[in-house]
């Protein structure tokens, strides 16, 4: 009896679907995690930088990084120790700079001959409970980016850390070779009471989920309502200058005008020490303007949303709790 009222709760839970990679995506699945839905986590697979991509060249492996990590918010095993077995990265010796997440993931994808499979055994090993990590493609594919001068360079390490001039802006970005849509992703997509759209690095974390055909076409179909999380900062190179009106612009160029049904903004201002040393990095808060504020289309939601702290972050509860309440 006590099983199939389990199973008849979770087949009542709001399904909520979060798309990105990175921090972005680690925030917005710790705090959702503590409310009763169901998760499922779409995350990129165009890493090439650090651990992640060392590993995808040494064994042909698929990118770890942000699978990696929405495994790790995901998590619900009451043994902490093994959650942070999967987060340890070395400082020494030959695994220098690895994650143990990362070689677990290479591990297992090497014993059960995919990737897929080896997602699915780690999800098991931290027990996550009422949610899944989905790869948006199981295709072994680069980022690149023209930029403003029609120079073309790739590899999301290359383009989230310039190598480049940073004050170029980015064209366009798009995957090769085209990438096969991992069917299980499409499936919770369109399944979903919500989909949040970040937030994180536009050109390196969200955008290259929605250049999966099958991803883009599921977003514009589905009738979860779509949320984007605006990002607190800009950041040199991929959104140098950007304010609220351009992220937007940006993200619905790559999926369809008008899409976007609400959209999240931080209403919290940073101590000025914090923002200094950002300038020094040429990034800056995101700015809410609008050339026509009453033909924007999202509904537009502004909440307290930064975490205390030295950076300015989010916080995945007061992120979590807005995201509950508008959906």
């Amino acid at each position: 009896m006590g099983s199939k009222n389990n199973t008849r709760s979770q087949t009542n839970l709001k399904k909520i679907v979060v798309i990105g990679g990175g921090t972005g995506t680690f925030t917005v699945l710790s705090g959702l995690k503590k409310h009763p839905v169901h998760l499922s986590a779409v995350v990129s697979m165009a890493d090439d930088g650090g651990s992640s991509g060392i590993l995808r060249e040494e064994f042909g492996i698929l990118p770890t990084g942000d699978v990696r990590r929405a495994l790790i918010a995901l998590s619900s095993h009451q043994d902490k120790f093994l959650v942070k077995l999967f987060a340890y990265r070395f400082k020494e010796g030959g695994v220098n700079g690895h994650n143990f997440g990362n070689l677990i993931l290479t591990a297992l994808e090497r014993v059960t001959g995919n990737f897929e499979d080896a997602v699915e055994k780690a999800s098991h090993l931290l027990d996550i409970k009422n949610g899944a990590v989905l790869p948006v493609t199981l295709s072994d594919v680069r980022l690149f980016a023209e930029l403003e001068d029609g120079n073309i360079i790739y590899g999301e390490s290359n383009i989230d850390i310039p190598k480049h001039d940073g004050s170029l802006g980015i064209k366009k970005v798009w995957l090769h070779p085209r990438a096969r849509t991992n069917p299980k992703a499409v499936k919770a997509i369109m399944e979903a009471d919500a989909v949040i759209l970040g937030p994180g690095d536009i050109y390196t974390s969200l955008i290259p989920n929605f250049l999966v055909g099958g991803i883009n076409k599921a977003i514009q179909k589905t009738k979860a309502k779509k949320i984007y999380v605006m990002n607190l900062m800009t950041k040199f190179g991929e959104t140098h200058g950007f304010v609220a009106e351009d992220f937007l612009n940006v993200v619905e160029s790559y999926l369809k005008k008008g899409v976007i049904d609400i959209m999240i903004m931080n209403s919290d201002m940073p101590d000025k020490n914090i923002l200094k040393r950002y300038r020094n990095e040429k990034a800056f808060l995101v700015d809410e303007v609008f050339s026509n504020p009453e033909q924007v289309k999202p509904k537009v939601v502004r909440a307290s949303l930064l975490r205390r702290g030295a950076f300015v972050r989010h916080d995945p509860d007061k992120l979590a709790s807005v995201i509950i309440r508008l959906i």
